[in-house]
């Protein structure tokens, strides 16, 4: 066996990643150009993606300045881009509202995102040929699909919403060897749980999980690189939790 074998080498591949200017996205973008890949990423703040591309190994990466809530952007998007070998969709939003105070206007703003962007993006992807036979797409769900948490609802809902959606995307590709699953953190240290509580409480609150810590994005990030990688050709259709043990456990 050569020296020099890797099955988790990303080298020669392009990938997409959205919601790249910050968190999960962007520890992704950052971990999967380190182990050779070509990175496109795709964010609304043009000043941090290129902050992100600044940060990043090599110097073949790009960023596309893009709201995926728009159709136009989509499109425009996807014109100008590559043949690809992976996809993460990781572009989310998140907030926290009762039940019995869920308006209109709080379930548009996490469902268009969450859930409609990715499914328009993905469909422009596939209509403008843009995807390479053999490749990899991943989806960043929640372990929030499974395990309730108080405000949490209309989050959860969409996580749950994106994971029946891959696994019908999986079947549809499957012919052309094309793999699709989602990864489902847990808790992760990023702004998007930093901005809608209270940090003292979540720190607190990591202590409930068995290894006494959330989640980094390294975490995640390692994990999306085994599923872009040819040492996951035999795997479509999962939803792979991580969560440092704590499987019902969110705040």
């Amino acid at each position: 066996m050569s020296e020099n074998f890797n099955p988790f080498s990303l080298s020669g591949k392009v990938i997409l990643v959205t919601g790249a200017s910050s968190g999960i996205g962007r520890g992704i973008a950052v971990a999967c150009a380190k182990i050779g890949a070509t990175i496109i990423i795709n964010g609304r703040n043009e000043e941090r993606l290129k902050d992100v591309i600044a940060s990043m190994h090599g110097t073949e990466h790009k960023y596309i300045v893009a709201d995926l809530n728009n159709q136009d952007d989509i499109r425009l998007l996807c014109s100008d881009m590559p043949k690809l070998d992976g996809i993460v969709h990781c572009a989310g939003v998140a907030n926290r509202i009762p039940c019995k105070a869920i308006k209109q206007a709080d379930i548009d703003f996490i469902m268009k995102t969450n859930v409609e962007a990715p499914m328009l993006l993905q469909a422009e992807l596939l209509k403008q040929k843009k995807i390479s036979k053999s490749a990899s797409i991943v989806f960043i769900a929640s372990r929030a699909a499974d395990s309730p948490s108080m405000g949490n609802s209309i989050y959860s809902a969409s996580k749950g919403a994106i994971i029946s959606y891959a696994k019908c995307l999986a079947l549809e590709l499957a012919s052309r060897q094309i793999r699709v699953n989602c990864i489902s953190p847990g808790m992760v240290w990023t702004d998007l749980i930093t901005n809608v509580l209270n940090e003292e409480d979540l720190k607190t609150a990591e202590q409930n999980y068995p290894l006494k810590r959330f989640g980094k994005v390294e975490d995640v990030a390692n994990l999306t690189i085994y599923l872009l990688s040819d040492a996951s050709t035999w795997m479509t259709g999962s939803a792979i939790d991580i969560s440092g043990g704590g499987e019902g456990i969110l705040v």
